[in-house]
């Protein structure tokens, strides 16, 4: 029997197990090449899957954030409003007519506490007449002021002309070329303004300041209230040791009777000035915080005019 033949038996039907033993490649000639195919396409889904996954993983982180930020914004705006109505209330309490104390409130830096919303808002107001005046105060109540704030009495004094030298006109040019030397010999590129302190700020200019110091004294300086010294009544406790005559002792009386309440004034009727330092904070109950400062300067009641003035206003605690 020819090889052709026995070919042709094994595909006949009835040929019995040769149909299904005689060569399988005859069979199935590309089993092989499609079973090879098969694997690479799985290969490509899979991979395909998994950057599917990772693309659908970054939006949703993504979305995920952006909802996140949305919720803290809309929060520190929430505490912002809050902040900002506790200013409005202190303004109010200031040029309240009524003799209630709790109605009129008293600009020596107690803390008033009260509900805003879904907000606990605390105010506390200080009369700038309790403040160390850099334009006019005495040079004892500037050296008194950094020496209550750490420096010693050698560099309390220095620091005490530099800001005195700094306000005051000079007399003459020589005056003016010896202040200016002075600064250049520090390594500075400007010279003293010879005239009054335009802002708080301006203060960091002067010979001899430095951050760590004028971080400490700022709450208590001022460029409005036009006094020698500080009012006992209203000054916080870093200004009453600025005082002339005022030892630790006694200014720790003062501001404890504040505190508790043993002298009562009520505002403008005690002989307050109009020009007020206001800081209100804000907080949420998921936490979130907010406070505003403000330095405002009461106007009289006029038909038309405004009833304050901003003369400064900061967001957050620092300088």
């Amino acid at each position: 029997m020819t090889m052709r033949e026995r070919q042709r038996r094994a595909w006949e039907p009835g040929a019995g197990r040769h149909w299904s033993c005689r060569s399988p490649a005859l069979h199935f000639p590309f089993r092989g090449v499609r079973s090879s195919q098969h694997g690479v396409a799985l290969l490509v889904v899979l991979w395909a899957c998994t950057l599917l996954a990772i693309v659908l993983g970054g939006y949703a982180t993504l979305a995920r954030t952006e909802g996140l930020q949305a919720r803290y914004q809309f929060s520190q705006t929430q505490a912002h409003y809050a902040a900002e109505a506790g200013l409005m209330r202190a303004i109010y309490g200031l040029r309240s007519n009524s003799p209630d104390p709790r109605t009129r409130w008293v600009a020596d830096g107690r803390p008033y506490p009260f509900r805003f919303a879904d907000a606990k808002v605390t105010v506390s107001i200080t009369d700038e007449g309790g403040k160390v005046d850099l334009n006019s105060a005495q040079p004892q109540v500037l050296q008194n002021l950094f020496k209550a704030a750490g420096l010693d009495d050698g560099h309390a004094g220095q620091l005490a002309q530099s800001v005195v030298n700094w306000r005051s006109f000079a007399v003459s040019a020589d005056d003016i070329k010896q202040r200016n030397a002075a600064y250049a010999a520090a390594g500075r590129d400007y010279g003293p303004r010879n005239a009054p302190f335009a802002s708080l700020e301006e203060l960091r200019m002067v010979l001899g300041m430095n951050e760590p110091l004028y971080a400490k004294i700022a709450p208590v300086i001022t460029i409005w209230s036009g006094r020698p010294s500080p009012d006992p009544a209203t000054a916080p406790p870093l200004a009453l040791a600025a005082i002339p005559g005022m030892d630790p002792q006694q200014a720790q009386q003062i501001y404890a009777s504040r505190l508790n309440g043993g002298s009562n004034p009520t505002g403008l009727a005690a002989g307050y000035g109009v020009t007020h330092s206001i800081r209100s904070e804000a907080v949420l109950a998921d936490g979130t915080r907010a406070v505003l400062r403000a330095t405002i300067r009461l106007q009289g009641i006029r038909s038309g005019a405004q009833p304050y003035a901003v003369l400064r206003w900061q967001e957050g605690d620092s300088e």
